[in-house]
């Protein structure tokens, strides 16, 4: 199914506009408190509520805006969100990423491994533990390494990652509702132009 897209941009102009915007970020609560779109609410992917988000407010008239990292998950979103009748979904293009790249204002917290770094950790971590079992104390060890490859590989042809779903409910990728950002909370809301920041989107 075809998913609507806007860019950084549009979107920020849609919103100094006055037009109202409703805006959910996908990430997990960790990447989230670490820098977010001023405007945006946390609904994580592993625990959206399809059915919920696509009867909710003006339901089918109002759109619904998706971000995540860099687009990926967004998109994943917006397509569980389609299936569930929510017609007007429409995914930011390049995610968070791109919306900080484009100096657009942004709420900073708490710094954060992102999920993509977790997943290349953990990934890694598990094809060096396989070799290195399988080399020294059986071949069979070597399964590990090439569960890990064509996990890679699945994740790669059909877009959705398994291990990053599964480290997102990890603890460490969990905060407590007291300790989320808001547009209130003192941090940062300055847009960062000094840098950029680097299988999940």
């Amino acid at each position: 199914m075809s998913v609507s897209t806007i860019t950084p941009r549009q979107l920020f102009e849609l919103k100094e506009s006055g037009k109202p915007v409703d805006l959910i970020d996908v990430r997990t609560p960790v990447e989230f408190r670490e820098v977010h779109v001023t405007f945006a609410r946390n609904v994580p992917l592993d625990r959206l509520d399809t059915t919920a988000l696509a009867t909710s407010g003006d339901g089918v008239a109002a759109p619904l805006y998706v971000i995540c990292r860099s687009g990926s998950r967004g998109r994943q979103a917006c397509e569980k969100l389609l299936a569930a009748g929510r017609t007007q979904v429409v995914n930011v293009e390049g995610g968070t990423q791109a919306w900080d790249e484009a100096g657009l204002p942004v709420t900073r917290g708490k710094k954060a491994i992102s999920l993509e770094r977790q997943v290349r950790i953990a990934a890694g971590t598990l094809v060096v533990v396989g070799s290195a079992l399988g080399a020294f104390v059986s071949p069979y060890w070597i399964g590990l390494s090439a569960f890990v490859g064509a996990g890679l590989v699945f994740a790669g042809i059909t877009d959705t990652c398994g291990m990053g779903m599964l480290l997102a409910r990890m603890p460490w990728n969990r905060v407590s509702d007291s300790s989320k950002p808001t547009a209130a909370s003192g941090t940062c809301q300055l847009p960062k132009n000094d840098s950029k920041k680097a299988c999940c989107g």
